[in-house]
């Protein structure tokens, strides 16, 4: 069996659950070497005996990305550990409630430190041990809510939208020396994105929004991810949407 990426080496945030979880184990499956990283070790052991039990190679590397000297060691740890670093998959994340009216402005800092920042620092690592190989693929992980708002997702949404941009400036600034960089753009998908919302209300509609019937499986957007890593060098999706087919506006 072809295996796309075997001989490159991935780094994969927030991957104790959800898209980052299912990623690691998709690329995993692909032939990649896989380093994953988030806050909690326990989730990360298991997911590396997953991969291992499957033939493949992963190694844990626990930290919070939001920090950046922890985010720049797991870059370096990847490089040291595994040779280099082919990938990387910006898939930490967390969505929270609020408006402007009485706005917990502590909370929108948080939203920005983990979507935005986090991402920024794996980044900024990263690009130069890609510029060194002459080669390398970022794919952050967006929302739909990064291109619309709405009364109670201005911190979210904010912060995705952000975080698209950014993510086409790089995109602009790194494209003609080799480096593919993308935004994916996920719908509803089965996710625990919103088990931390502080709102209970609004955590209740967000568990049920990613819960519903024909929300899209993490598989299937790590698998999207895959198919992308593995198009020619001259091609570059830039920005994808994955969307339930059931429900057209998620």
């Amino acid at each position: 069996m072809t295996k796309p990426l075997a001989g490159r080496v991935a780094l994969v945030t927030g991957a104790s659950s959800g898209i980052g979880e299912a990623t690691a184990l998709s690329l995993a499956k692909a032939g990649a070497a896989v380093a994953i990283s988030a806050r909690r070790a326990d989730r990360l052991a298991g997911l590396v005996s997953r991969i291992e039990a499957a033939g493949g190679t992963a190694l844990a590397l626990a930290g919070d990305m939001t920090v950046e000297v922890q985010a720049v060691q797991s870059v370096e740890d990847t490089v040291a550990k595994l040779g280099r670093i082919d990938i990387l998959i910006n898939s930490a994340g967390v969505m929270q409630a609020g408006g402007i009216e009485n706005c917990d402005t502590e909370l929108y800092r948080r939203v920005f430190d983990i979507n935005l920042f986090a991402t920024l620092y794996c980044c900024n690592a990263a690009v130069k041990h890609m510029l060194a190989q002459g080669s390398g693929d970022i794919v952050n992980i967006s929302s739909l809510a990064g291109r619309k708002g709405g009364p109670m997702t201005s911190a979210y949404s904010a912060s995705k939208h952000a975080l698209n941009s950014m993510t086409d400036a790089m995109r602009q600034e790194l494209g003609n020396r080799n480096i593919r960089v993308s935004i994916l753009m996920p719908g509803a998908t089965r996710t625990e994105v919103g088990d931390s919302i502080v709102d209970p209300n609004w955590r209740s509609a967000i568990q049920a929004h990613v819960a519903k019937d024909g929300a899209v499986d993490p598989s299937d957007i790590g698998d999207t991810i895959v198919h992308m890593l593995a198009l020619p060098r001259n091609v570059n999706i830039s920005e994808i949407s994955v969307r339930p087919t059931i429900d057209t506006s998620a």
